[in-house]
């Protein structure tokens, strides 16, 4: 019964990673992360005790699925003209406006500002940046809320928007997974949340897995089978970037689908070690 219900599983799911609290973070805060190809470590989450096997990555499956005609491009570097709500000072800036450099004041969430945006790296797949946390805790440690403790309610929920925004960019952009995802999402990928899949051997190989780690007799098999799950995932990224870029679909498709299985069984083996 465990093995049926882990295979029907929606894709919704996969999209709603909760944020914790940012009021609740300290400056220094930073989600366990996969900087760019590391598959190691599990998907960031706020809580990584409320994980249960069945709960953990769902199935996404694509269907059709639905581009809207919009090269693959990197990130604009479009100068533009900014205004401090709170100074009224005027910045032009390629950057992006989260706070005023004249009256340090944390500004409003600009929807327009894309995740690699916030982080000035380029729109892709594989991020070579090695300075993604560094570049993650200078944001915080201007935009946490507790550093405008004293300054008007206005600019504290600001920077409690502001702080959420730049975790869940750095949790997005960290994980390999969620990385290629958030990039469908803005290249104007339509994904039907509520379809499943059954492909019998993609299911086979993935209870075949499963019952090894169930099986695994001490910390060395789990290390063994973690580490095939890694290859396997950076195999399957690799590929998903080359299908899409080639306008594959029905075989970016399938990447997906291989590495959030993938992705479940690398969560599970950490929950065990």
């Amino acid at each position: 019964m465990l093995k049926q219900k882990l295979l029907w599983l929606p894709f919704a799911a996969l999209l709603r990673r909760s944020v914790p609290g940012a009021a609740h973070l300290s400056a220094d805060y930073a989600p366990k992360t996969w900087l760019s190809s590391d598959f190691s470590s599990p998907h960031p989450s706020a809580s990584d005790e409320e994980a249960d096997w069945a709960s953990l990555s769902p199935i996404p499956h694509f269907g059709e699925l639905g581009f809207l005609g919009r090269s693959f491009c990197s990130g604009s570097s479009k100068r533009v003209i900014e205004r401090c709500w709170n100074c009224n000072s005027a910045v032009g800036t390629t950057v992006p406006f989260l706070v005023c450099d004249a009256c340090r004041s944390v500004q409003p969430v600009n929807p327009s500002v894309d995740y690699f945006q916030i982080f000035g790296l380029e729109n892709k797949f594989e991020i070579e940046d090695k300075n993604l946390e560094e570049r993650y805790k200078d944001w915080q440690k201007k935009v946490h809320p507790d550093l405008v403790h004293s300054k008007s309610k206005k600019e504290k929920e600001y920077a409690a928007e502001q702080s959420a925004r730049v975790i869940d960019a750095y949790r997005t952009l960290s994980n390999p997974l969620s990385r290629v995802l958030y990039i469908l999402k803005l290249e104007g990928v339509e994904v039907d949340e509520e379809k499943t899949i059954s492909e019998p051997e993609l299911l086979a190989e993935i209870m075949e897995i499963r019952e090894s780690v169930e099986e695994a007799a001490d910390t060395q098999a789990l290390v063994h089978i973690q580490s095939q799950m890694q290859e396997n995932m950076k195999h399957w990224y690799k590929s998903f970037a080359n299908a899409f870029q080639n306008q594959k679909y029905d075989e970016a498709r399938m990447c997906i689908q291989r590495m959030t299985y993938y992705q479940r069984v690398n969560e599970e083996i950490i929950k065990k070690l």
